[in-house]
């Protein structure tokens, strides 16, 4: 059965490439998942944005029944340790309560729920026979409770991220150790003391390094090779070029993953986010604050994963804004679009696919329109809208105000008499001022408009009357 072609920027060639799948009847994902101590911030979402979009082309093309996507979740981590301690919570509370806070978050987002979601502490038995078998090669060795991976013994270390040693050891923080034959020597297993989780291996009682639980998870689940394999790209390195390596020399003769797949870094109104600059928030800071899934979603979907992605409230103005007027058209019954499949299956483009939905969107198609948006994840029947007529002004308004304002009224009023007048300086500060609190004027047939966003600020409306 011939199948639509699909192209992926491969990350260890850095090119745009064919993607031929292992088997065609077991297309294989996995992507590296939460460490799960704290809320997922919006950056974190960019990546499950990205595999969720590629989870449902390939489903499409392929079959639901074709596709096995794995993200972990991983619960063995310092951070957590330090976590419980300060709290006095337990760690299995503290990992319950963040995995459901991110399903809660990701789902929110419109992502489907992966086919596997492992825990670390659920292959600690697989990740101490890997450890196993890379000492017998003489690819690791023990030392003062440690296993560690030697680096000099994979000659290819380096190539996905395109460093050399040399150049890794200047740039990166490599612990100095004396149990360490070479600076770069990664931990696979490292020793716990009594107040930290730990379990019974040939080193002694101790815990996993960071890396080599990828590994074990992905062979246990999808084997030694695999399609694509993802992550951000501040994973490139050491991560997943630790993964790369430990899994390559433990099964030497598969390829492991076959394609790596990774997105840029998500920027804040042009800076990079950060909790000393003021604008570090969660996935649920925006949630709360009433911003829709779908909005986000839209909004990360907007700039191609390939590229620096920069939220502003603007962009998410725009993408309600947009959302809205596609909700009023929505049908059922169609199918995606051809032009808006072409896009995807180009290497993900997005934004193309979003260029070819306001296409099917002029053309007044609300059920092509709601089917194709429905591929890239997008729910619009979740936009709700409450569209009142009071006094002659009609009202558009998202969840975020449930009762339009004897104010909102009173300030379109005043905008339309000046315009009525051909007052037209007066009106159109009127129509600025109203954009700057989060509401958008216009005359129709009917009389005139107002279309009212969540970011409304009504503290500030009364100024204008």
């Amino acid at each position: 059965m011939d199948r639509p072609q699909m192209r992926l920027r491969n990350s260890m060639t850095r090119t745009v490439v064919p993607f031929v799948p292992l088997d065609p009847e077991n297309l294989r994902l996995y992507l590296c998942g939460p460490t799960v101590y704290d809320r997922a911030h919006l950056g974190n979402a960019r990546n499950v944005i990205l595999f969720d979009l590629l989870f449902r082309l390939l489903r499409h093309d392929h079959g639901a029944d074709r596709v096995t996507y794995v993200r972990n979740f991983t619960d063995v981590d310092d951070k957590i340790n330090a976590r419980a301690a300060a709290t006095g919570r337990s760690i299995g509370d503290i990992t319950d309560e963040t995995i459901g806070w991110y399903h809660a978050d990701m789902d929110a987002l419109g992502n489907l729920r992966p086919t596997h979601e492992p825990r670390a502490t659920e292959y600690i038995a697989e990740m101490i026979a890997m450890i196993e078998g890379l000492i017998a090669s003489g690819h690791a060795y023990a030392a003062e409770g440690h296993a560690l991976f030697s680096v000099d013994s994979f000659a290819e270390y380096g190539k996905l991220s395109g460093r050399s040693v040399d150049d890794m050891i200047a740039g990166a923080r490599v612990e100095v150790a004396p149990y360490k034959r070479d600076p770069m020597d990664f931990v696979l297993w490292k020793p716990s003391d009594a107040g930290t989780p730990g379990w019974d291996s040939p080193w002694g009682r101790g815990r996993p390094g960071w890396h080599i639980e990828c590994s074990a998870m992905s062979k246990a689940l999808l084997g030694p090779s695999f399609d694509i394999h993802g992550g951000g790209n501040d994973l490139m390195f050491p991560h997943h070029e630790n993964e790369l390596a430990q899994s390559c020399c433990a099964d030497p003769d598969a390829g492991f993953a076959q394609v790596w797949l990774h997105n840029e870094m998500l920027l804040v109104e042009g800076r990079k986010m950060s909790k000393s600059l003021g604008n570090f928030f969660t996935v649920r800071d925006l949630l709360d604050k009433g911003v829709p899934g779908e909005v986000i979603r839209f909004v990360f979907l907007s700039t191609h994963y390939s590229k620096p992605m920069d939220w502003t409230d603007a962009k998410a103005r725009e993408a309600e804004g947009t959302l809205r007027k596609w909700r009023a058209m929505a049908a059922d019954g169609g199918t995606p679009d051809a032009a808006v499949l072409t896009a995807l299956r180009d290497d993900l483009n997005a934004p193309g696919a979003i260029a070819e939905l306001h296409r099917i969107a002029k053309t007044g198609d609300g059920a092509t329109l709601a089917a194709s948006a429905a591929l890239l994840g997008l729910n619009i029947e979740k936009i709700v809208n409450s569209r009142i007529v009071l006094d002659g002004v009609t009202v558009i308004a998202s969840l975020a105000v449930s009762q339009p304002q004897d104010d909102v009224r009173a300030v379109v009023r005043k905008w339309s008499e000046f315009r009525d007048n051909r007052e037209f300086v007066a009106a159109d500060h009127i129509r600025k001022a109203l954009l700057e609190l989060g509401m958008s004027v216009r005359v129709t047939s009917a009389g005139p408009e107002v279309e009212i966003s969540r970011s409304y600020d009504a503290s500030k409306l009364k100024g204008l009357l």
